[in-house]
This record gives C-alpha cells, sequence and structure tokens, in this order.
C-alpha cells in the first residue's frame, strides 16, 4: 500500500519540479501526446486480442433458474438463454452492476446461539455496490464536464450538466457535488482494501496504486479549482492548443495544473495493461456475453486439430496375438486358435 502511495507522490513531485523549472511542454505537451497514443493503441491491441480468442466452451455465469421443463419458472436475464436475455443482461450489468448488488459477506460467529459453537453467516452487503455506482457515475459526469475545455463554444448539455451538478451552490466558485462524492467512493473503496483483513492480504500493489492515483487526480483537481487555483482560461487556451495539435505556451499556469495533467496521462498509459481495462473487457467476456444454451448448441472446441481415431475393433486387429497370450476378452479370436 505504501509503495503505491510513494510511487503516486514522486510521480506528483517530479511533475511539480519540472513545471516549476521550466519543464512545462515536456510534462503538458510531451507526455499528454504520448499517454494519448499509448491509451489508443493499447486498447485497440487488447480488445483485438479478447475478440480473436476462441471460446470452447459455454461458460456464462448465471444466478438463476435456466431454461428447462415448461412448468419450471425460467429467470430471462440472470440465466439468458436467447441473444435478448444476454444484451437484458449486459445492459443491467454495465449501467447498474447487477451482479454486484448481489454482493454477500460471510463471516464466523463464535459461540453461536444455535449451534452452541463457531458458525458460518452468509449476509447481504450493499456497501460496495453502492459506493463502486457512486464513483463510476461520478467520474462519468466528470469526465463530460471537462469537454468545456476542448469545445469552443461549450454546448448547451454541459452547461445544463455543469448546473445541475452544481445545484445546491455553497461558495464561490460553486461546488460540484460530482468530484466530492467521487472522492469519497475512492476514500471508501481504498479504506476498505486496508481494513478488512482478508482483503488486505490478497491485495497487491496494482490494487492499490489506480487507487491512489485516481485519488491523486481527483484531490488535484478539486485543489485547482477551490483551494490553489488556475486561470481557467488560459487553461482552456493550452487545452485547445494541443487539441488542435498546436501547443501554446504554459508559462504562468499553475504548476500545480501540471502535476493533475501527468498523473492523467499516467492513469491513461496505465489503464490498457491493468485491471481498469474491464470497462471495454466486460463485452468480451465469455462469462457475461453468451447464453446458457449449451444443451441446445453444440460448441466445438477450435484448439483441437483434427485426429485419426482409433476404433476398438482396429486396435484388436493390430494387437489380438498379445491379446489373447495375456488372456485378455477378444470379440474375433485369433485365426490359428480359430482353426
Amino acid at each position: 500500500m505504501f509503495s503505491s502511495l510513494l510511487l503516486v507522490l514522486l510521480i506528483g513531485a517530479i511533475a511539480w519540479a519540472g513545471a516549476s523549472a521550466g519543464l512545462a511542454s515536456l510534462f503538458g505537451v510531451a507526455l499528454p501526446y504520448v499517454a494519448a497514443v499509448v491509451f489508443i493503441v493499447g486498447m485497440v491491441w487488447r480488445m483485438v486480442y479478447w475478440a480473436k480468442s476462441p471460446v470452447p466452451f459455454c461458460i456464462p455465469t448465471t444466478g438463476g433458474q435456466e431454461q428447462s421443463l415448461d412448468f419450471i419458472k425460467q429467470n430471462k436475464i440472470d440465466c439468458p438463454s436467447t441473444t435478448w436475455g444476454v444484451v437484458q443482461r449486459m445492459f443491467l450489468e454495465v449501467f447498474f452492476f447487477r451482479s454486484l448488488f448481489r454482493n454477500s459477506l460471510a463471516d464466523v460467529r463464535e459461540n453461536d446461539p444455535v449451534s452452541n459453537g463457531p458458525r458460518s453467516v452468509y449476509y447481504s452487503s450493499k456497501w460496495l455496490w453502492c459506493f463502486a455506482l457512486l464513483f463510476h457515475y461520478c467520474f462519468l459526469l466528470i469526465f463530460i464536464r471537462h469537454f468545456r475545455f476542448f469545445i469552443e463554444p461549450v454546448p448547451s448539455c454541459i452547461t445544463f450538466l455543469e448546473s445541475i451538478d452544481g445545484i445546491m451552490q455553497i461558495g464561490s466558485p460553486r461546488f460540484f457535488w460530482t468530484g466530492g462524492l467521487a472522492l469519497a467512493a475512492l476514500l471508501f473503496l481504498l479504506a476498505r482494501r486496508i481494513f478488512n483483513q482478508r482483503l488486505r492480504y490478497l491485495s497487491l500493489l496494482n490494487d492499490y496504486f489506480p487507487l491512489w492515483l485516481l485519488i491523486g487526480i481527483v484531490g488535484t483537481g478539486i485543489c485547482l479549482r477551490y483551494f490553489d487555483k488556475a486561470e481557467i482560461a488560459q487553461v482552456k487556451i493550452f487545452v485547445m492548443g494541443l487539441t488542435h495539435f498546436a501547443p501554446v505556451s504554459g508559462a504562468g499556469i499553475n504548476a500545480l495544473f501540471f502535476v493533475h495533467l501527468t498523473l492523467v496521462s499516467v492513469l491513461l498509459i496505465y489503464f490498457p495493461f491493468s485491471k481498469l481495462a474491464h470497462m471495454p473487457g466486460v463485452f468480451f467476456s465469455p462469462t457475461r456475453n453468451q447464453a446458457n444454451n449449451s444443451r441446445r448448441v453444440r460448441h466445438i472446441n477450435p484448439w483441437n486439430p483434427p485426429k485419426q481415431y482409433f476404433t476398438y475393433p482396429e486396435y484388436e486387429d493390430t494387437y489380438r496375438d498379445a491379446m489373447a497370450e495375456a488372456g485378455l476378452p477378444l470379440e474375433k479370436q485369433p485365426e490359428k486358435a480359430a482353426e
């Protein structure tokens, strides 16, 4: 955990020192371009790899009654047997995290009065589903809001979204709820890994690093808006210069902005090669995108090359004498014995 935190702090410190030392073009121009290229190429490569991977078995994960006899009611969403059922299931999975909604926790109760001893209990836990859904939608809205830096004039839909996000105005500039809620959700997901002993035992650097990186991105964005403020007009000119491949000087822009931009660039570079790629990966997952129709459709393994099978009559014709000598039962006796 601490190594990933130190890594994110080191990246931020290098970006801060570099921007303060006059290397804004490196962290504000070169790095974002490299990150964009790596992100696009990496995601295309992963999706092509997933699309070309053969799926020889019917392996959808299900959570309900499959299609069977007519008088047995099928769960058509959690155990779909048709393409339309798969579409409904994928829609609920992508937009509402349906499988995560059924999240349950296991615990051992010592001196349970029912069993007069230790007993395993299972209970529903919706906290992970709630904060995961909250983070993803807040992050999506933050991403959409940032299009105002890339477009001129700003579309009315983005302006309307900003007005809804900051409808409960607190201070000046007005407080955007998505930023605060996204940070709260990320802190919950991090605390869950730190304070849950079993989860902490299973967590690795690649589990903590994206959390600290996202916390750094959201945190620096909040700081740039409310505390160590940057000149929005100047930032927009700089970002639009990047968008139109005509970079302008970043002189005079707050160094914290380049820390924020560097963390975003690192996220883009890291994204295609990490667990974060589950965003497009869910559409290629055979456990989600397949219909549970293994009883009606035969799935042939494409990895198996054509084989020349050795039937039992051919086997017996080849080894009949040896089998007779060993006393093994034969369907056809050797010719000498038959005479």
